[in-house]
């Protein structure tokens, strides 16, 4: 549905975007990440015909977005950072206003308005001037006017970016209703929505493409992976007994938790289990580690360590 084809963008003697190819299917939810200044602005610019690229170019359901910008245009619905509107309308001007530039029959835009106005949880404030809103209702409204033409390929900049913890859950599963028929691209810094949202994940930084995977498959990179932390009232006599298990590599001790990393292929929970019962030590908290995507980030974008 959509294929980026060696990208490219220069700013003077700075390249924003370096030689970015990919492709992606029906079905996608690509978490598109990656450090303050990495190029994720300027791509998803360039995929929606915003900015024209230096050298390459991307198609959305086979149409280029250079060379038949307005066919594309139609397959895509776009929330630009900062999702920009305009304040003195009502959202149902809005709306209605986005409705039309995007060529919805007359006859069909009020009952596009009112699915669009219930699916985001905003018919109570249809009304108001959207200056009136709060931080959290301009970002549904953003995300409205990305909808309302029911596009079969949506980029969501910073979706969640102003909501509280139950809007966050409503654009999640909003997200995740759409997954049948359409693919969705999510930038965020929110890492720990990631797993919870995305089925692709995608790492840029200097303008580069570091990392392609899955949630999981990025997850089982981290050092932490299958390591156990633990939480004891004596802390230093633990870390010493659990250094002596051969399938540990190393002990790390960080604010009053244990965290015992594996040699590869190894099963530590069990052993940390048995060692607990045997020295009968005061455990206030034990878990197997899935691995933590912000190690992972650090790792793929600075090349260290979290």
């Amino acid at each position: 549905m959509l294929e980026a084809r060696s990208l490219c963008k220069s700013f003077g003697p700075i390249q924003a975007v370096k030689d970015l190819s990919f492709s992606l299917e029906k079905g996608t939810v690509l978490g598109f990440l990656g450090p303050n200044g990495a190029g994720k602005s300027t791509t998803m610019r360039m995929l929606t015909g915003y900015l024209t690229p230096t050298r390459g170019t991307a198609l959305i359901q086979g149409h280029d977005v250079q060379s038949d910008a307005l066919a594309a245009r139609q397959c895509l619905g776009y929330l630009p950072e900062g999702a920009p509107l305009y304040a003195e309308m009502t959202v149902r001007q809005f709306l209605t206003f986005i409705a039309r530039m995007r060529n919805i029959p007359a006859a069909e835009i009020p009952e596009r308005l009112g699915e669009t106005l219930e699916r985001l949880s905003l018919t109570e404030v249809a009304c108001q001037t959207i200056e009136t809103l709060s931080k959290g209702f301009r970002r549904r409204v953003g995300i409205a006017q990305a909808l309302i033409h029911d596009p079969c390929v949506l980029i969501l900049d910073e979706p969640t970016d102003g909501l509280d913890p139950n809007q966050k859950r409503d654009v999640r599963r909003l997200i995740q209703s759409m997954l049948d028929d359409k693919l969705i691209i999510v930038s965020t810094h929110i890492l720990e929505e990631v797993p919870a949202l995305c089925n692709r994940v995608m790492i840029i930084a200097n303008g580069q493409l570091q990392a392609d995977d899955t949630p999981q498959g990025l997850l089982e990179t981290s050092r932490y992976y299958q390591a156990v932390t633990l939480q004891v009232d004596d802390s230093q006599a633990a870390a010493s007994a659990l250094s002596d298990l051969p399938e540990a590599a190393r002990i790390e001790l960080k604010h009053h938790e244990l965290t015992v990393f594996p040699r590869e292929g190894a099963e530590l929970l069990p052993l940390v289990t048995k060692l607990a019962e045997q020295y009968q030590w005061k455990v206030h908290n034990l878990r197997l580690e899935a691995g933590r995507l912000d190690d992972v980030f650090r790792r793929v974008t600075t090349g260290l360590e979290a």
